[in-house]
């Protein structure tokens, strides 16, 4: 059976894995913090804070920025829960909207939900396509919008406009004119889970870009807020006599450790050069397979704007309902290879649809998830298995669309 996407796991990342183990320093110490500077340095933003997931980053930012019952915010009905749950956290409402052919949040449906309650927009880069930053970044600073914006916190009246806090969690290495993911807007998260391109087993981080304060006081105040509320870390207490230390706040649970940093520093040393060569190399074959194929929407890779991270490839079939596209997938299992999809909407599942949330709202989400099918893309993956996808796929959906016209 081809697996979807299993991790790659070699000797280098056991190698300092181990040497972390050794050194003494297993929680948050200094590895933590140079994977922390090297991924600033590589998405070229202002600061970085790794922690324990991507979710962990997007609900701190909410709770740093003061989203509380009553706020608003703005995400796409095109996303995993964890978009979605961490505004439930916060007691705030999600405003779902609709997405564009491309997956991604639609600025002008965006636009259209705008209220006197909206205080952050969430984008997510499907698959590791950027949003259209472009557009997003030029909405909240509009005369009109920032009029809308009712600050109520300290950090809402310092920017004066709604927050864009961007789930990138797909996007890392990502490309939109000229800047890499991380760089392209006030703040953006990744996720270093298992699955995803860079991984540190579990893990995440929040990209500080912001234009109008110090993202280096900001990062002092999230590893408090990230920390229990504790005033000073294990490293920082290990400075001679520098054991005392203060709780300045009801602080959370959510920094990385130096296990799982370790993990990551050896996949950023040879992200560029190895991993995204390689997905890129996968999702190219793919689109030479199926570009012949009438019934194939193949995803946008690159533009004379942008460049996917190649997280995912998401195929989709023109003109199918959601049980035909279950019907193939089940064929194509049946051949030995995994396939997945992404995402089941947020408001198809059925604690959302209990909030009164319904996917008739959301017709361009509803029809691009009945028509898509997640393609295997990893590191491991070797040509002789391509042509298995590939062959696999093509044959499934043949057969499937053949039943059909008989």
């Amino acid at each position: 059976m081809i697996p979807f996407s299993p991790p790659r796991i070699d000797q280098k990342i056991i190698d300092e894995v181990v040497d972390t183990l050794k050194s003494g320093w297993i929680t948050t110490g200094p590895k933590t913090k140079k994977f922390e500077r090297l991924l600033a340095e590589y998405c070229g933003n202002k600061r970085t804070i790794c922690l324990n997931s991507a979710t962990a980053g997007l609900e701190i930012m909410l709770i740093w920025f003061g989203v509380k019952e009553g706020d608003e915010v703005i995400l796409p009905s095109y996303t995993y829960s964890a978009t979605a749950n961490v505004i439930m956290h916060c007691g705030a409402k999600q405003v779902f909207v609709d997405v564009k052919s491309d997956f991604n949040i639609d600025p002008e449906k965006v636009r259209a939900a705008i209220t006197p309650n909206t205080k952050v927009i969430m984008p997510v880069d499907f698959g590791g396509w950027p949003c259209d930053y472009v557009a997003l970044n030029k909405l909240v600073r509009e005369p009109e919008v920032k009029r809308m914006f009712k600050a109520a916190s300290t950090e809402q009246e310092n920017l004066g406009r709604i927050l864009i806090l961007a789930d990138a969690a797909h996007s890392l290495g990502a490309m939109q004119n000229g800047k890499k993911s991380g760089s392209l807007t006030d703040c953006s998260v990744f996720s270093f889970h298992a699955v995803k391109n860079l991984t540190t087993a579990e893990g995440g981080a929040v990209a500080l870009n912001f234009e109008h304060l110090d993202n280096d006081k900001l990062y002092d105040q999230l590893c408090v807020k990230t920390l229990h509320g504790q005033n000073k870390d294990a490293l920082a207490k290990t400075q001679k006599g520098n054991w005392k230390y203060d709780i300045v706040e009801a602080g959370y649970k959510m920094n990385m450790t130096d296990i799982l940093a370790a993990i990551g520093l050896v996949e950023l040393e040879r992200y560029d050069n190895e991993t995204l060569v390689k997905r890129k190399e996968i999702c190219l074959a793919y689109n030479k397979a199926f570009e012949s194929k009438p019934w194939a929407i193949l995803p946008e890779l690159k533009n004379e704007k942008q460049e996917t991270s190649y997280h995912l490839y998401p195929l989709r079939i023109a003109g199918i309902e959601e049980a035909t596209r279950d019907k193939i997938m089940q064929q194509i299992f049946e051949k030995e290879v995994s396939v997945n999809v992404h995402f089941i909407p947020v408001p198809m599942m059925s604690f959302y649809r209990s909030l009164g949330y319904s996917i008739d709202n959301y017709p361009v989400c509803y029809r691009n998830y009945a028509q898509e099918i997640s393609l295997p893309v990893f590191f491991d993956l070797t040509s002789e298995q391509i042509d298995e996808i590939t062959n696999s796929v093509i044959q499934s959906v043949e057969e499937e669309l053949y039943i059909r016209t008989q």
